[in-house]
C-alpha cells in the first residue's frame, strides 16, 4: 500500500483509540496501594529508553520483540474482556484468530491489519492500569512532556536509528513482530498508540468529552501528516498532547464561565 493511505489510516486509528478505553474498575480496586506519582514517568521514560537504550544494548531490540510477542496478545485479550467499551470476557479469545492471521500472513494486508489491531488493543489495558496507579494531573503532565521530548528527539534525528532497530528485530520462526506498528508503507511506535489510549483513559468517565476529544485528535493527527511533504519522520505524540491540553483548557474556561453565571 502506498505511503499516504498507509499513514492516514494509522493516524485515524491512533486518534480513534482515544474513544476505546472504558471504565475498568479492577485496577482501581486492586492496585490502589501501588498508587504513586512516579508511574507518570512511564511514557517519557519508555521513549527515552527506546531512543538511547536500543543503540547501546546490543540484545535490547531482540528482547523487546520477544516481550511484545508475549505481552501484546495477553494485554489485548484483557482489553477485549474488561478494559474497553463494550468489553466482554468471552471476547478475549478473539486474539487467537488475530494472532494466527499475523503469523500466517505477515506481509499481506490482512496480516498487517490483524497485527495493528492487536497492538492497538494491547495499549488499552496498559493505559487503564497507568491511569489507575498515577494521579491524573501528573499523567497529563507526563503526556505533554513525552510529546515535547518526542519532538526534540525526532527533529534532532535521535530516533531514526532506534526505530529502524525496532522495525528490523524479528523473533525466530517468523513469529509476529508486535513491538512496533507497521502498516503498508508507514510505521508508528508502540508509544504513539499507547499515549492515545492514556488520554482516553483520563477522560473515560466523561463520555461526551471522550468522543469530542477523539474527533479533535483525529483531525489534528491527520492535519499533522501534511508535514510528511517536507520530512520523513514526525512526532506522532504531539497531536495527542495538543488535543488533551486544548480540551483541558476549554473545559476549565467553560467551568469558570458557569461559575461566573451562577447566582451569588
Amino acid at each position: 500500500m502506498p505511503f499516504w493511505p498507509s499513514i492516514l489510516i494509522l493516524s485515524v486509528l491512533q486518534g480513534l483509540l482515544v474513544a476505546v478505553p472504558g471504565v475498568w474498575e479492577w485496577p482501581e480496586r486492586h492496585l490502589s496501594r501501588l498508587r504513586s506519582g512516579w508511574w507518570a514517568l512511564i511514557p517519557v521514560g519508555s521513549l527515552l529508553a527506546v531512543a538511547f537504550g536500543l543503540t547501546r544494548i546490543a540484545a535490547a531490540p531482540d528482547q523487546l520483540t520477544y516481550l511484545a510477542l508475549l505481552a501484546v496478545p495477553v494485554c489485548a485479550a484483557v482489553s477485549l474482556g474488561w478494559a474497553m467499551h463494550g468489553a466482554r470476557p468471552m471476547y478475549g479469545v478473539l486474539v487467537l484468530p488475530l494472532f494466527a492471521l499475523v503469523w500466517a500472513l505477515p506481509s499481506a494486508l490482512l496480516g498487517q491489519v490483524a497485527a495493528t489491531l492487536l497492538t492497538a488493543l494491547s495499549c488499552v489495558s496498559l493505559a487503564g492500569v497507568l491511569v489507575a496507579v498515577a494521579p491524573s494531573g501528573l499523567v497529563r503532565v507526563g503526556v505533554v512532556v513525552m510529546a515535547v521530548v518526542d519532538a526534540v528527539l525526532v527533529f534532532g534525528n535521535q530516533l531514526t536509528v532506534s526505530n529502524n532497530l525496532l522495525i528490523q528485530a524479528h523473533p525466530i520462526a517468523q513469529l509476529p513482530r508486535l513491538q512496533a506498528v507497521l502498516f503498508g508503507s508507514a510505521a508508528m511506535g508502540y508509544g504513539d498508540f499507547f499515549i492515545a489510549c492514556v488520554v482516553g483513559a483520563l477522560v473515560v468517565r466523561q463520555p461526551a468529552r471522550q468522543w469530542k476529544l477523539t474527533l479533535v485528535i483525529v483531525g489534528l493527527a491527520v492535519a499533522c501528516d501534511v508535514g510528511f511533504l517536507w520530512t520523513t519522520e514526525l512526532p506522532a505524540t504531539v497531536p495527542i498532547a495538543v488535543g488533551l491540553v486544548g480540551s483541558d483548557v476549554y473545559d476549565a474556561v467553560r467551568r469558570q464561565r458557569t461559575l461566573n453565571k451562577a447566582p451569588a
